[in-house]
C-alpha cells in the first residue's frame, strides 16, 4: 500500500508537471502573438502616418503651382507669357501631387492575424494517458552474425508513433536451445536505440551462444521484452599452455614474453643437447658480453621438473610454447600481435608430441611463419628445416586459418587479410596452435569468427585444385603436401627434393 500511494503521488506530480510546462508554452505563445498583432498595428500606422505626409507635401506644391499659373494669366508680353507657359508645363509634369495615390498603403483589416485553434483544441480534447508500448518482435531470419559482429533485427506488431527508443539486452551463454530465465552471465544493455536494428560490433565469441532481447519505450514507460532469442556465436577460443612453456618465457593467458631472468637459479639436470660442453658455456658468455642480449641459437638454460601428469617443459634453444586445445577437425583462426620491437618470433601449427627440444619449422610435425628481427631480417616460411621467403611485408598482426580436414594452414594479414602464405597438409593427428619467442612478446586473439574476407578466398582457393606439389617425408607416418601462395597459387620448387 505503501508503494502503491508513493507511485500514485509520482504519477500526480509528473501530471501536474507536464500541464504547467503545457500552461508555460501556451502562454508564451499568446504573449508572442499579442506581440505580433502589436507590431502589425504600428507598422500600419507608420505607413498611413508617412503617406498622409506626402500627401500634404504634395497638395502645398500644387497651391503653390496654381498661383503661379493664375499670375501668369496676367503677363502682356507674348514672349515672357510662353516663357512661363513652358515652366507651368515642366512643373506640372513633374509635381508629386499627380505620381501618388490617394489610395491608403495600409488597411484596417487585421484578419490575416486571425488563429483558428480547432485542431488544437480537438488534440487537447483527446489528450489521454500514453499506453504502455507493446512487445517488439525479433525477427530471426534477419539477424546476421559475421566478422564478430551479431545484427539483431525486430518488429513492432501494431504501429506505433508514440515509441521514442528502444532498449536491446544480450548476455553469453553456452546454454543451447530456449534462452534461460537465470544463467551464469548478467544482461548487458544497450539503450537509447531510434531504430529496430542494431550491430554489436568487436565482439569476443567465448561462448557457443548469445542470448538477445528488446523493449519499446515512450515517453513515459518501457513496454515488456520481446521473446528472448538465441544466436550461435560458435568460435576457437584458447590460450597458453604454461605447463608446455620454456622456463624464459613468462606466460599468461593471452599473452606470453621472453624473460631472460626465466628459470635462474633452478637445479636440474642437463640432459642431451643441454650438455654443450663448456667450450658452447664459454661461447654464450663471450656472445653475452658483446651484445648484451644472449643469442637465440647459442643461449642453453637449466629447467625444473615437468608437473605430474604434464608434458616436458620446452628446452635448450627451443622457446616455444603450445596452445592448450587440440585441433582435431573443422575449421578455425586466431590472431598474433608481437610487440613492436620482438627480435624473433613464431606462429603455426604442431603435434602435441613436439619434442622438448624440436624448434617450430625444423621438424616434419611443425608449420609456421617466422619473422626475424635481429642481426639479419627476415620473413619466410617453414617446415621440416626448409624454408620460404615471403616477398610481402610483415603485418603488424598475423591471423592464422586452419581447415582440419581439408588440410590447409594460411597465414594472413590481420589488418587487410591479404593472403601471406598457405601449406597444405594431410594431418594425421590432432595439432595445437605454436609460439616461439625470443627477445619480445606475443599477444593472442582468440574466440574470433572466420573472417567473410578469408571465407570468400578460401572458396575460390579450393575451387582452383589441381596445383599441389608433393615433397618426400623423412618419416614416412606423417603426410604432408605443401603448396605456397603468395598472391596467386603457385607451386614452390625451391622445396622440391
Amino acid at each position: 500500500m505503501d508503494s502503491q500511494k508513493v507511485n500514485s503521488t509520482q504519477v500526480v506530480s509528473d501530471l501536474e508537471e507536464e500541464f504547467d510546462t503545457v500552461y508555460s508554452i501556451l502562454d508564451e505563445m499568446k504573449e508572442s502573438m499579442i506581440n505580433t498583432i502589436k507590431q502589425e498595428t504600428v507598422r500600419k500606422s507608420h505607413e498611413l502616418q508617412n503617406q498622409l505626409t506626402q500627401s500634404t507635401n504634395a497638395l502645398e506644391s500644387a497651391e503653390e503651382l496654381l498661383e503661379f499659373a493664375n499670375n501668369a494669366l496676367h503677363i502682356a508680353d507674348e514672349g515672357e507669357f510662353t516663357k512661363a507657359a513652358k515652366q507651368i508645363k515642366d512643373r506640372v509634369t513633374m509635381a508629386p501631387a499627380f505620381r501618388l495615390t490617394m489610395k491608403p498603403k495600409a488597411t484596417d483589416n487585421m484578419t490575416h492575424l486571425m488563429v483558428d485553434f480547432s485542431q488544437e483544441r480537438q488534440l487537447l480534447q483527446g489528450l489521454k494517458f500514453l499506453p504502455v508500448p507493446r512487445a517488439p518482435e525479433i525477427v530471426l531470419g534477419d539477424c546476421l552474425v559475421i566478422d564478430n559482429e551479431v545484427t539483431v533485427t525486430w518488429r513492432i506488431p501494431v504501429e506505433d508513433s508514440k515509441i521514442d527508443h528502444y532498449i536491446l539486452e544480450y548476455r553469453k551463454t553456452n546454454h543451447e536451445g530456449l534462452p534461460r530465465v537465470k544463467d551464469e552471465q548478467c544482461w548487458e544493455v544497450v539503450d537509447n536505440i531510434k531504430t529496430s536494428e542494431y550491430t554489436l560490433q568487436g565482439l569476443r565469441f567465448d561462448t557457443k551462444f548469445m542470448n538477445f532481447r528488446v523493449r519499446a519505450c515512450n515517453k513515459a514507460a518501457a513496454g515488456d521484452y520481446s521473446d528472448p532469442v538465441t544466436l550461435e556465436t560458435r568460435a576457437f577460443n584458447f590460450g597458453f599452455d604454461s605447463t608446455s612453456s620454456h622456463l624464459n618465457l613468462k606466460v599468461e593467458d593471452r599473452s606470453v614474453e621472453w624473460d631472460p631472468q626465466g628459470g635462474k637459479g633452478v637445479d636440474s639436470k642437463v640432459k642431451g643437447k643441454e650438455n654443450k660442453g663448456s667450450s658452447a658455456h664459454f661461447t654464450n658468455l663471450k656472445n653475452m658480453s658483446r651484445s648484451g642480449t644472449p643469442s637465440p641459437k647459442r643461449t642453453s638454460v637449466t629447467r625444473s621438473p615437468a608437473p605430474r601428469g604434464a608434458r616436458d617443459r620446452f628446452t635448450g634453444e627451443s622457446y616455444t610454447v603450445l596452445g592448450d586445445t587440440s585441433i582435431e577437425s573443422g575449421q578455425h583462426y586466431w590472431e598474433v600481435k608481437p610487440q613492436k620491437d620482438c627480435k624473433s618470433y613464431s606462429v603455426g601449427l604442431a603435434y602435441r608430441n613436439l619434442g622438448k627440444f624440436d624448434q617450430l619449422g625444423k621438424t616434419n610435425t611443425t608449420w609456421c611463419i617466422h619473422v626475424n628481427n635481429w642481426l639479419q631480417n627476415s620473413f619466410a616460411a617453414k617446415h621440416n628445416n626448409k624454408a620460404k621467403n615471403l616477398d610481402v611485408p610483415v603485418p603488424d598482426s598475423i591471423g592464422i586459418y586452419c581447415d582440419f580436414d581439408r588440410g590447409q594452414l594460411s597465414f594472413y594479414n590481420a589488418e587487410n587479410k591479404q593472403l601471406l602464405h598457405t601449406f597444405k597438409v594431410r594431418f594425421t593427428q590432432p595439432v595445437v596452435p605454436a609460439f616461439m619467442v625470443w627477445c619480445g612478446g606475443l599477444t593472442l586473439s582468440t574466440g574470433l569468427q572466420i573472417p567473410s574476407a578469408v571465407r570468400s578466398f578460401q572458396k575460390t582457393e579450393n575451387g582452383l585444385g589441381g596445383s599441389n606439389s608433393s615433397i618426400s617425408q623423412q618419416d614416412p607416418s606423417v603426410a604432408c603436401d605443401i603448396c605456397f601462395y603468395d598472391k596467386l597459387p603457385s607451386v614452390d620448387s625451391s622445396l622440391m627434393p
